[in-house]
Parts: structure tokens; C-alpha cells; sequence
């Protein structure tokens, strides 16, 4: 599957001659994935924060060796599960999943009807496999196809139909 070109390219072109200004936006770009990758792992904060940091910092090292600056979402994408992983080995941890944060809604009827209905849709997403889980979390932030395909260690090719594969085990799964 071909990258989308969102500019990436051009940002890590400028990075690379010391931009600081393209710096700034490749990280605010990706970083909430980056985010999520960790935190799928079952990392808490401090950890994900370390996970994060070292995923630019090794971007930060090999910059100048990336082959196709349109590409570096999926190099981060990959080089932030590889470090979830190793951190996760290093502790020794099994591999939790943190349940995502809910937004409270105003009224005490919504808020009631939300929260079963969310209860509903959260314990049928526990009972999904854990592959299928961390897809669908990451799917909310990831920015491509091949994004998340590398934060998943997956082919490109997979993640649409493993996604429709998910979602339609979710939906038998929700009254």
C-alpha cells in the first residue's frame, strides 16, 4: 500500500537540516500514537513516557539514515512497539490492557444509559482476543493503515480485514 503523503517527508527533510519548527510538528504529529502504542502494552505513565522518549530519541540518531522520510510515522509506529516490547520483557510483565477513559455526559438519564451501554460495549471488547483488542484501540489514533500495521507487527494488507473481522466479532458479541 503506498503512503499517503501527509508531509511528513517534507518535515523530516527540514528536521534533518535543524529545524526546530519541524521538529516540533512531527512530534505533535505523532506522538499521541506513540502514546497509545505504549500504553496498549499495559505500560503505565512513566513507562510509556520512557517509551516515547526513547522512540524519538533513536529517531534523533538515525534521521539522517531513514531511507523514505515519507515513511517515518510507520519507522516511529515500529520503533515504539519494539520498545514497549523490550521494556515489557525487562519487568517481566504479562501484557494488560489499560481501559480507555470515558468523557462524562451531562444528565443523570444519558449518563445512566452511556454508562450501561458502555459497560455493554466494554465487556464485549474484553472478551475479544487480545490481537483484536489492541487493533481496534490503536485504530482510534494510528493516522494510516501502514501506521498501525507497524505498530501491530502485521502486513499492511491485514489491518482492513482484520479490523472488519473485529468489529464484526464486537457487534455479535453487543445486545
Amino acid at each position: 500500500m503506498a503512503q499517503k503523503n501527509d508531509g511528513t517527508d517534507e518535515l523530516v527533510v527540514r528536521a534533518r537540516s535543524g529545524d526546530g519548527a519541524a521538529w516540533a510538528r512531527l512530534v505533535e504529529r505523532h506522538s499521541g500514537l506513540l502514546w497509545s502504542i505504549a500504553r496498549s502494552h499495559g505500560l503505565n505513565d512513566a513507562d510509556s513516557g520512557d517509551v516515547v522518549q526513547t522512540t524519538w530519541l533513536r529517531l534523533v540518531e538515525r534521521i539522517d539514515g531513514l531511507r523514505d522520510p515519507a515513511a517515518t510515522g510507520c519507522w516511529l509506529a515500529t520503533t515504539a512497539r519494539n520498545e514497549s516490547l523490550r521494556l515489557v520483557r525487562l519487568r517481566g510483565r504479562d501484557l494488560p490492557l489499560v481501559p480507555a477513559p470515558r468523557a462524562p455526559e451531562p444528565g443523570p438519564d444519558r449518563v445512566a444509559l452511556s454508562r450501561e451501554r458502555l459497560g455493554l460495549v466494554g465487556a464485549a471488547l474484553e472478551a475479544l482476543p487480545r490481537r483484536c483488542r489492541t487493533l481496534l484501540r490503536l485504530f482510534a489514533v494510528a493516522s494510516s493503515h501502514a501506521e498501525l500495521a507497524a505498530a501491530l507487527g502485521i502486513p499492511v494488507g491485514s489491518v482492513g480485514p482484520t479490523r472488519a473481522r473485529c468489529l464484526d466479532a464486537l457487534r455479535r458479541l453487543v445486545p
